[in-house]
């Protein structure tokens, strides 16, 4: 069974930084594509970043230039690095792992705060 444990948020001042760790275990077929989601109250969940196993990237408009996803070697850690946080960010993060049969796993979420 297919384990996802996230870690990194927290509550960070306007103009900070955080990043955001995600690592998987148990899966038996590789992942293909990694990617962040996030969700803020009363809106809809929206793309961050996603990465594949190529390492192309690709990031939503608002955090372009701000924010920076990576992952490791073994493509069972995905990482997002947030620099210049607005209050805009302030969200649930949450992490995706897609395997080459399409299936796809989320880790449970970790509450990103950007406040004064």
């Amino acid at each position: 069974q297919v384990q996802i444990v996230e870690s990194g948020g927290g509550l960070v001042q306007p103009g900070g930084s955080l990043r955001l760790s995600c690592a998987a275990s148990g899966n038996r077929l590789p992942f293909y594509a990694m990617a962040w989601y996030r969700q803020a109250p009363g809106k809809e969940r929206e793309l961050v970043a996603n990465i594949t196993i190529t390492r192309n990237t690709n990031y939503g408009d608002s955090v372009k230039g701000r924010f920076t996803i990576s992952r490791d070697k073994a493509n069972r850690a995905v990482y997002l690095q947030m620099n210049s946080l607005n209050s805009e960010d302030t969200a649930i993060y949450l992490c995706y792992f897609l395997d080459r049969l399409g299936h796809a796993y989320w880790g449970q979420g970790t509450q990103v705060t950007v406040s004064s």
